[in-house]
């Protein structure tokens, strides 16, 4: 059949088709491919390892794979992480990277205000240390409570752990206890109803952990009998913690030589439980734990030092005015303590134990005026002194700033520094 026009128009569009398939192919064979991006979302891994008791440094860092020439370059490269004085419970963050044993970063944090970072460098160049500074941030708040038990019960139940923790709680009992050391006796003193009322410091780190500062002012009833305590520091005047009057709190005796303040028994006659009869008791016990620190309830002299009878090992301080004070049943004394020794109030002289006639670990206290054995809960701790006439003005307007937080106006509107209140239903 002979071909027509129109055949010859369509062959040649097939043709022309056909070439520019073919150079689309080509072109598309000579394009470079692009891939997706590869986005890498866990390229560490981090765990947390904490000291056990009775180990070393050297212990914890060999389960990191920080050990011989390594271990050698870690130590050499701290300065600010000592491996002697590392408490156990220390918490090390490791990491490495996914798939290596390699340890390539450690951080721990040393003091509340301290993190240490240690970073591997390239090769087998060592460790780079890094020392990062925390910032916490300051909070005035309020907490207010009925003590039914003794006063950190009453924390406990007023104060929720999102205002402090449980631990910093029992800080802040005891910080308050100390504030009226020489006013209160928190074991003996206090009754079911009487009511505390406390201004803190509170910090708060960027990562919200929070614990306890400081004491700004306090109020404890005892008896239906407020005590006030205001933290004044005048350019001249030592600072301190002042009553309602501008009178110190602090006295020339502590009211108690320890800390943990649990009275075991107290002064007068007694059953001895271990000569199984009716005895004079010329002192006070304090149950404590085995190793508590034992303070001198003021400043004195060491007379003596050593094993007295029934007493165990006892240390004999004496002070003026004719006063001596006798610290018995002690583990051990302070290292260095010797006769003739001068001591300063609230100087740990020894160590609660049980030596002597004694059925278990406590502190034998005993106060005696020109040799006469004297009721330490009943004798005056000395003479008051006041804050200087010529910063009296100044201590009055802090106080009356200090009260308006402590005590606020139910009616008063909320200011932006308007303390926080935990409060015992």
């Amino acid at each position: 059949m002979a071909w027509r026009g129109s055949h010859y128009v369509v062959a040649g569009g097939l043709v022309v088709g056909g070439l520019l398939w073919a150079a689309h192919e080509a072109w598309s064979a000579r394009r470079m491919v692009t891939a997706r991006p590869l986005v890498v979302t866990a390229a560490y891994d981090d765990r947390a390892d904490t000291l056990r008791a009775r180990e070393t440094l050297s212990d914890l860092l060999a389960r990191a794979g920080i050990t011989g020439r390594d271990y050698v370059a870690f130590l050499g490269a701290t300065k600010a992480l000592d491996s002697r004085r590392l408490r156990p419970g220390l918490v090390f963050h490791v990491r490495r990277l996914k798939g290596d044993s390699v340890t390539q970063r450690l951080g721990v944090r040393t003091g509340p205000e301290v993190r240490l970072w240690m970073n591997r460098l390239g090769g087998d160049s060592g460790w780079r240390e890094t020392v990062e500074t925390i910032a916490w941030t300051k909070a005035r708040l309020r907490a207010t409570g009925v003590i039914q038990t003794n006063l950190y019960d009453a924390l406990d139940r007023a104060v929720p752990d999102s205002f402090l923790p449980g631990k910093e709680r029992i800080q802040l009992a005891w910080a308050i206890a100390d504030v009226y050391d020489w006013e209160v006796d928190f074991t003996r003193d206090l009754r079911p109803g009487d009511h505390f009322e406390v201004l803190i410091e509170r910090l708060e780190s960027p990562e919200g952990e929070r614990r306890f500062g400081r004491i700004l002012a306090a109020r404890v009833d005892v008896a239906a009998t407020p005590s006030y305590a205001f933290y004044f520091e005048g350019e001249t005047a030592r600072g301190g913690f002042y009553d309602d009057k501008g009178r110190s709190l602090r006295r020339a005796f502590l009211r108690a030589p320890l800390q943990y303040r649990r009275i075991s028994s107290r002064f007068g006659g007694r059953f001895h439980p271990i000569l199984n009869r009716w005895r004079s008791h010329q002192g006070t016990d304090y149950a404590a734990a085995w190793g508590t620190p034992v303070r001198a309830t003021a400043d004195g002299n060491v007379t003596f030092a050593g094993r007295e009878g029934g007493y165990g090992n006892l240390i004999e301080v004496r002070h003026a005015n004719g006063i001596r004070t006798r610290y018995g049943h002690l583990s051990k004394f302070a290292k260095g303590l010797h006769v003739g020794q001068r001591v300063t109030q609230d100087q740990t002289i020894g160590y609660v134990g049980s030596t002597g006639l004694s059925t278990g670990p406590h502190l034998h206290y005993e106060f005696l005026v020109n040799g006469r054995a004297t009721n330490p809960q009943r004798k005056d701790a000395g003479p008051v002194q006041a804050v200087p006439s010529k910063l009296k003005p100044e201590f009055e307007l802090l106080r009356a700033q200090l009260l308006a937080e402590l005590e606020p106006r139910p009616a008063a509107s909320p200011s932006p520094r308007a303390a926080t209140t935990a409060r015992v239903e």
